[in-house]
């Protein structure tokens, strides 16, 4: 592994001059600013719990996934039965579904992210798939295609199942960006409703955030005995996107409350600025067997970073780093190398970089050249 050192001035942006509004009471809490890609707050972000209710967070995503693929309409209905009826008719949250109903994808998912529905969650994994096996099988798979090293759904709707389905705080905030980033349309479109009826009976979200936080939008409350109260929320302001999680605490009330306090500071203690400017070159990669000896590196996009409000200034210590080194040939927008961001030691942001320049293979006149100047040297 390669690495340069560079410098360049900046504000800290590792803790915040105000302190995050999470009481200890509540022993797992996360808040990451997805558009920096920083960590604002973190505790016991790998400690492994129940999810409860917020396991319908992935059974959406994973009907928004089988939707955007075209292998699910949202219009094709669903026949209820009597069998799913009896096993979970007023079983938890419910959306309240009669054997006969023939809702829609689109309604059932509405039933899910709206009102919880543990029946909707049912049935939507039997109309996609067939079986809720086959179902939990996509759920776990797109949990391992997004990193979500610390979990498994043994339920799609997070009912007591003697263990089988545990997260992190840290993996549902990646499944939080993913699917605000890759369906925000389905996103728009099913997350953050106020109320739902179905038939006779309507009922209100639960959400503590959305309606009551500026640019919150979603996504899932979670409760049960074991697991305790629960929350993966988003809120989006100024161009600002940030995910939240909030897992254990002992009261609804303590939750939700804590839930509005902590996006509100997320919003109100940093700042993003812009570090480095879209293809600002910051450096050079050594190159292997190729034309030249090295290639600059530079950013692709710009990198931000969400800076403490009334921060000292302070240095940022940046750092090149890539396995090197690179083999040629190399072309121009290659992404080769990372920009680590450091604060006292801390690692804050890693971005990535890019070739600046291609670098054509080298002929064999040339590579004896190139290793008698490396002897040489």
């Amino acid at each position: 592994m390669a690495t340069a050192a560079l410098c360049l001035a900046a504000s800290p942006a590792t803790s915040a001059t105000i302190p995050a509004p999470v009481p200890a009471e509540i022993p797992v809490a996360l808040m990451v600013d997805v558009t920096t890609g920083q960590t604002l707050f973190s505790r016991e972000e790998g400690r492994r719990f129940m999810p409860a209710s917020v396991t319908k967070v992935m059974t959406a995503y994973t009907a928004f996934k089988l939707i955007d693929e075209g292998a699910l309409r949202l219009g094709m209905r669903f026949e209820y039965s009597q069998e799913l009826e009896d096993a979970w008719y007023a079983e938890g949250s419910n959306m309240f579904l009669r054997a006969g109903d023939q809702p829609t994808i689109g309604q059932l998912l509405l039933g899910i992210t709206t009102v919880s529905g543990n029946d909707a969650s049912v049935a939507l994994a039997v109309a996609a798939t067939g079986s809720q096996d086959s179902w939990l099988a996509l759920m776990n798979a797109n949990a391992a295609e997004l990193g979500m090293r610390d979990t498994h759904f043994g339920s799609p709707n997070g009912y007591p199942d003697g263990g089988q389905t545990y997260t992190s705080a840290r993996d549902l905030a990646r499944l939080g960006e993913a699917m605000v980033k890759r369906y925000p349309d389905l996103y728009a479109r099913y997350f953050g409703h106020r109320s739902l009826r179905w038939g006779d009976i309507a009922q209100a979200n639960h959400d503590p955030v959305t309606g009551r936080v500026k640019g919150a939008d979603g996504m899932k409350t979670g409760y049960t005995r074991e697991a305790g109260y629960t929350f993966l929320g988003s809120a989006q302001r100024r161009g600002r996107r940030l995910v939240m999680v909030l897992a254990g605490s002992p009261e609804s009330r303590l939750r939700d409350q804590t839930a509005r306090d902590f996006l509100e500071w997320g919003f109100d203690a940093f700042d993003t600025e812009v570090v480095l400017a879209a293809q600002t070159e910051v450096g050079q990669a050594r190159v292997q067997d190729g034309t030249s000896a090295s290639v600059p590196l530079r950013t692709p996009e710009a990198v931000l970073a969400a800076i403490p409000r009334g921060a000292d200034a302070a240095s940022w210590s940046m750092e090149v780093v890539y396995r090197g080194p690179i083999q040629a040939p190399i072309a121009a927008g290659d992404r080769i190398a990372r920009l680590r961001l450091s604060v006292n030691g801390e690692q804050v942001l890693e971005a990535p970089l890019e070739a600046a320049q291609s670098v054509g293979q080298a002929n064999a006149a040339q590579r004896v050249f190139n290793a008698w100047r490396k002897w040489l040297a």
